[in-house]
């Protein structure tokens, strides 16, 4: 059964290798701050969404020490079509407000740290561990949780089992990719609803979705 699972990965590794070589991550950012504040933005709203508001926010405060300086009640408007508003706009301030005292203006590399910070879960803190410093890290998000299922990769309940299960599959250099090529796989080729025509991977291991 292992042989099995682990030749399901290596076909869905190759697949989205050849179909993805270079994804890029679909939140648009200038650097590790930038970064984190789009992906706390993007919690329960789409990155398209989010790509639509972050320019007027980052022109206003695109460091830690300008996001600081200002209130939430100014942060607000700015990231109103964002939904839980006020909840973002007080956790992005406080999150700066920190960053500056304790760690100098500069956001932390390591999972500790970022995840000490207001609103900032393990996914937020993968995500930018692995996108803006490099470090080996397997986010896991609703789309990559459903298709750990229908491609049989994981049966993990939550999302810490999967991605426990997907580390154990996949070598450590190919996280940070493969995560972004399945994050963009299942918006474009195997939605929840079920897999499109252009879906190689289910084709390739006979899902029936």
């Amino acid at each position: 059964m292992i042989r099995g699972i682990r030749r399901r990965a290596q076909m869905v590794q190759e697949i989205l290798a050849e179909e993805m070589p270079r994804p890029e991550v679909p939140l648009h950012h200038r650097d590790a701050f930038t970064l984190l504040v789009a992906v706390m933005l993007s919690a329960r709203c789409t990155d398209a969404r989010v790509n639509t508001v972050t320019p007027a926010l980052f022109a206003l405060a695109p460091t830690p020490e300008a996001m600081a300086a200002l209130s939430w009640q100014q942060v607000q408007p700015l990231i109103a079509t964002c939904g839980l508003t006020e909840m973002k706009a007080r956790r992005l301030v406080e999150t700066a407000r920190l960053i500056v005292e304790r760690h100098h203006g500069q956001v932390p590399d390591s999972f500790e740290a970022l995840e000490a910070l207001p609103g900032v879960g393990h996914k937020t803190a993968s995500v930018v561990m692995n996108q803006a410093f490099g470090y080996p890290a397997f986010p896991v998000d609703t789309h990559i949780f459903r298709l750990a299922h229908r491609w049989k990769l994981s049966g993990g309940k939550s999302v810490e089992q999967v991605e426990k299960e997907l580390k154990s599959l996949f070598p450590q250099s190919v996280w940070g990719n493969l995560h972004l090529q399945m994050v963009l796989w299942g918006r474009f080729h195997c939605p929840a609803r079920g897999c499109k025509p252009s879906c190689r991977v289910c084709s390739a291991l006979g899902v029936v979705s």
